[in-house]
């Protein structure tokens, strides 16, 4: 048996969430503010999943009254869940289990390594399953996490390997569960080809968890894949504006009407996208570009020595593969108003989320008080 979970985090709103429950998929929610939106898109309670390093109690008392599973992080919260599980009836956990191991990828996106701020090594699992046994909470799966936009599966079969082993050593019995993340890499350009293919993350888990349940002797568990970017990632263009052309001794600059604040990756671990114009998009290149946002940072920059047409002030410029950590990592520096959202269907386009106003900014702020108290 087995099953998909949507990672919220690669980009989540209600219409995302709506999708997530007519296609089926459980939901990854990180923290009250998503699983609000699971909840006002009708997520079966069943279907939410709560992850989280540092989970609030506001985070934990929601999880307890909408999430299907609560992923347990560190010895911390499970004691946090055990005090609460005095006068609440707590939904099913999984424990977060840390494989020691890192992948090929940004130092940033790598969640499985030893000095991973994310998970618990094996001793403190064992522990964790002590102490759920004793207070006798639902515990019911494992789950792991290696990183993310990593292309070379075979990292996944040493980690299933160790969880197994853990697996064994707490004899969780029939119907347990074991979620061995995603983090699938996805082409962003030319130089990212050949685009992985999904199949084989799958069959690495698949070979993986039957083999080693088979050597080990244990009940085969229901898998749950979390795919986030792999799902979401090339469904989503970011269409920009051509606002201004500068042209330097060293470079020629297209300044666009967005960037940093609405995709901070190229700034934060040197993502690297690829752009053509929205119309006319067979042109061919004349130049190479480098794009930068309107942004007061010098790291403003989207895309650099891309060879581009020759385009002209006010042409718009579409960005492919923007549909996964890019609007759900935004931000409204320099009083940025995060840009409208629009979904495609059979010809058709919805507008599912508005561009923030001035408003939406404004919304927030109280304000000094008209009267102080004064000193003395």
């Amino acid at each position: 048996e087995s099953g998909l979970t949507y990672a919220g985090k690669a980009f989540l709103c209600l219409a995302i969430a709506q999708w997530s429950r007519q296609q089926d998929l459980w939901l990854d929610c990180s923290g009250l503010g998503e699983i609000a939106i699971a909840v006002a898109a009708g997520v079966p309670r069943e279907h939410i999943v709560v992850h989280g390093v540092n989970k609030s109690p506001a985070d934990l008392e929601a999880a307890i009254r909408h999430a299907g599973i609560i992923v347990i992080d560190n010895l911390t919260e499970l004691e946090r869940l055990v005090a609460l599980a005095t006068s609440h009836s707590l939904p099913n956990l999984w424990l977060r289990f840390q494989p020691g191991l890192a992948v090929e990828t940004h130092a940033y996106t790598q969640t499985g390594q030893a000095d991973s701020k994310f998970g618990m090594g094996r001793d403190e699992i064992i522990e964790a399953a002590r102490i759920c046994r004793q207070h006798e909470l639902p515990l019911k799966g494992l789950h792991f996490h290696q990183g993310s936009q990593f292309r070379d599966p075979s990292p996944l079969g040493i980690a299933i390997e160790k969880t197994l082993d853990l697996a064994q050593a707490l004899d969780l019995g029939e119907g347990w569960v074991l979620s061995p993340g995603g983090g699938w890499g996805v082409a962003y350009n030319e130089d990212d080809l050949p685009q992985p293919d999904v199949t084989d993350y799958v069959c690495v888990i698949a070979e993986g968890v039957k083999t080693g349940c088979r050597e080990r002797g244990l009940p085969l568990p229901r898998l749950q894949l979390e795919p986030g970017r792999s799902l979401v990632a090339r469904a989503g263009v970011a269409l920009y504006r051509l606002g201004a052309l500068k042209r330097t001794a060293q470079r020629t600059w297209l300044l666009l009407d967005g960037g940093l604040a609405d995709n901070p990756r190229p700034a934060l671990y040197g993502a690297r996208y690829s752009a053509l114009p929205a119309q006319g998009p067979e042109r061919s290149a004349e130049e190479t570009v480098w794009m930068a946002g309107p942004y007061c940072e010098s790291g403003d920059v989207l895309i650099a020595g891309l060879p581009f047409p020759k385009v002209a002030v006010g042409e718009l410029i579409a960005i492919p593969v923007s549909g996964a950590y890019h609007l759900s990592m935004s931000s409204n520096y320099n009083g940025a108003r995060r840009p409208a959202v629009l979904w495609l269907d059979n010809g058709h386009a919805y507008l599912v989320q508005s561009r923030e106003t001035p408003a939406d900014l404004l919304r927030r702020d109280c304000g000094l008080p008209a009267n102080p108290v004064e000193k003395g």
